[in-house]
């Protein structure tokens, strides 16, 4: 019996080579499954309730021992290369043999669930794990069905993952005894040799990175959304460190989700059930949101506790500055019931611009979005890794090229056409740097960046003047409500005009430099958005 009150068949488990388990534990509730971990001395309780666990040697995703099966279905579609790394279909089943042989006679913890709050994209998954605590993290981060649904559960999609089972590179075709392989033909998720959930959670988000854009005809999105007052929905796209979790977080508006979402004809929908939230300097005041929702039912994942206590110390980075935690997204206030919203009027590209040089706000045609899509800008600042002292470029594509199976510009020329469809405007928003680069310019004004945003949202951009960046070609407002106006273009922040000049050049320099590996694949409009080098004197 289960959750749901029914006997569950093993049918499944025979036909997936796993009919000689031990037990096969199916759909237990949060609390029996925290039992589970407790019980078998896998977690432990932190002071507010949640689970504190270890993933072990991992804790992080492991990007060069993520493969893709290549067959027929996706040997002509998929973007191969160091994003996409390829793995024959023998090898996928030697592999497979082995994990599941490796389970025969475990105890093993079984997972209905889904992705897409949208029913006509619904995708069913069953989730198997030997960790209780990693079928929790599904259980908070996929979409829960209800009693009724869960009697006629058919999976689609299967993910197996044995952090205990280490493949040998030798004969595995892995690259070292650790791995996560996406089979889009049989539609396995195989993980092996790490007990990091995000593994788990970025497999079922590669695979609709495939399945929606290339079967669909829906854009897969690695960005947070909200919707207002008057069902007005807005998309956020950002990297780390660009204030991504923190604008979009809005008391006036409410969530949609905060990490993946789809984009159909008519609708954006969240593809998950929870959220996955970075936790290392975490702050009750910092993120209110977050700090609440780690209670009971919540994972904390390589944290350390305050000596001899259960207190968490989230500023501790001893086993990792990736420490996270997973919970339902109704454990957020303030969230949009069904997790869908209508088609969105805005969007905004978020980058922290550490050299100072692009414009806090600007609007962007259609081929500068596709562009900007496709570099997704940020800068890490000096100081933040050893041996930096002067602002270094990150550019991702689609602002999460680490899950995307397709080439960057089919997800941006899907995002061009819906833009040009729904009269969309989207807004590249610099929440770096002004006044100067990293070290002699500041922060932009949190309150004047919410402002600009605010009044974007609002329409109230839509009538001012504008005028255009003389090397990003960016249309910069020369007015804004509760912005000082010198603050709008870049250049008049700076004392030093040719010093301001002289950056902007280096930086689009890289901006170039960083698209000639899209260049063959990019359209004429995309190409003509790229920013122009200035002569100077």
């Amino acid at each position: 019996m289960n959750e749901f009150g029914i006997i569950p068949t093993t049918a499944n488990l025979k036909e997936l080579g796993l009919g000689n388990v031990a037990t096969a534990f199916w759909n237990l509730t949060p609390a029996e499954l925290v039992e589970e971990s407790i019980l078998r001395g896998m977690g432990a309780f932190a002071d507010s309730g949640a689970l504190a666990i270890d993933t072990g040697e991992f804790t992080g995703r492991s990007p060069k021992d993520r493969f893709i099966v290549a067959d027929s279905k996706t040997e002509d579609a998929v973007w191969w290369g160091d994003i996409n790394i390829k793995m024959t279909p023998q090898n996928f089943d030697k592999l497979y043999d082995k994990v599941t042989s490796y389970l025969q006679g475990k105890d093993i913890y079984v997972r209905d669930s889904y992705a897409c709050a949208d029913k006509k994209h619904q995708l069913n998954i069953r989730v198997i794990n030997d960790h209780p605590w990693a079928n929790q993290f599904a259980y908070n981060m996929f979409l829960r069905p209800t009693s009724e649904e869960a009697k006629d559960f058919n999976p689609e999609w299967t993910i197996i993952s044995a952090p205990g089972f280490y493949a040998n590179p030798e004969t595995d075709g892995t690259r070292q005894h650790n791995f996560a392989v996406l089979n889009f033909t049989k539609k396995i998720i195989l993980i092996g040799g790490t007990g990091y959930t995000g593994e788990i959670k970025k497999g079922i988000f590669s695979v609709l990175n495939f399945i929606l854009p290339h079967e669909k005809d829906v854009l897969s999105m690695h960005c947070s959304a909200n919707v207002g007052q008057d069902g007005d929905t807005a998309i956020f796209f950002g990297l780390s460190g660009t204030g991504k979790t923190t604008l979009s977080a809005d008391p006036k508006r409410k969530l949609i989700g905060d990490d993946e979402h789809g984009w159909s004809d008519d609708a954006v929908f969240n593809f998950e059930g929870g959220c996955y939230a970075k936790c290392i300097d975490l702050s009750q005041e910092k993120e209110p949101q977050i700090w609440d929702a780690i209670k009971f039912g919540s994972i904390l994942e390589n944290i350390n506790f305050i000596e001899d206590t259960s207190t968490v110390v989230f500023m501790d980075k001893t086993k990792t500055e990736n420490t996270r935690v997973s919970y339902p997204i109704h454990y957020i206030d303030n969230i949009q019931e069904g997790s869908i919203g209508t088609a969105p009027k805005n969007i905004f590209f978020l980058t922290a611009d550490a050299f100072g040089v692009l414009p806090p706000i600007s609007k962007l045609s259609k081929g500068q979005a596709m562009y900007h899509f496709i570099s997704g800008y940020t800068a890490k600042v000096a100081g933040t890794e050893a041996g930096i002292t002067e602002p270094v470029t990150a550019f991702s594509a689609c602002f999460g090229a680490p899950f995307l199976p397709l080439h960057p510009t089919k997800y941006a020329e899907m995002l061009g056409k819906k833009m040009t469809e729904n009269n969309v405007n989207i807004w590249l928003i610099n929440t770096g740097w002004t006044g100067g680069a990293y070290g002699t310019g500041e922060r932009m004004s949190l309150k004047y960046t919410r402002a600009m945003i605010t009044s974007a949202l609002e329409g109230k951009l839509d009538n001012v003047e504008f005028v255009n960046h003389e090397i990003f070609g960016l249309a910069m407002p020369v007015s804004c409500e509760n912005v000082p106006s010198e603050v709008l273009n870049p250049k008049n922040t700076w004392a030093d005009k040719e010093a301001y000049d002289t950056k902007a050049n280096e930086l689009a320099g890289y901006f170039i430099e960083n698209f000639k590996q899209f260049e063959s694949n990019a359209n004429e409009e995309i190409m003509n958005a790229a920013p122009k080098v200035k002569a100077l004197a």
